[in-house]
């Protein structure tokens, strides 16, 4: 490994500690204002907001870094998510029951900002667990 992807991997390390402790006002350092996900530019607010989204209907939501892959300016992640479900989720009234689910993410970075994302998750397997 290079001492660039070293220094991203540890790059990525920060950026996940800041999304498990839910300091979205801190993405400046790590996300680009200009930032695309799954092939279309959504930009910083709207990428913040996506993730405050998740944190209001799960307040306890964390991102269990399982998997981490680093290969020039990209970055391959393999997550456990858990949350506890406290408001409407994809139509799904509050349950309050905890979750569990599989996410994966490749990010390209420029400038040591996340420029490019795409991201799946299993919603359907989460969408089980709330019925």
């Amino acid at each position: 490994m290079t001492v660039r992807e070293q220094e991203l991997k540890a790059q990525y390390r920060r950026y996940n500690a800041v999304c498990n402790a839910h300091r979205f006002d801190e993405f400046g350092q790590f996300v680009a204002q200009d930032v695309e996900v799954n092939g279309q530019v959504q930009g910083f607010d709207a990428y913040v907001a996506g993730l405050e989204a998740v944190v209001r209907t799960f307040p306890d939501y964390r991102w269990h870094l399982e998997h981490l892959f680093v290969r020039d300016n990209w970055v391959s992640a393999h997550f456990t998510d858990t949350g506890t479900h406290k408001s409407e989720f994809l139509g799904v009234p509050a349950t309050g029951r905890r979750i569990r689910t599989q996410e994966f993410a490749v990010y390209r970075f420029e400038a040591d900002r996340i420029v490019q994302v795409w991201v799946t998750a299993d919603n359907l397997h989460l969408l089980d667990q709330l019925r």
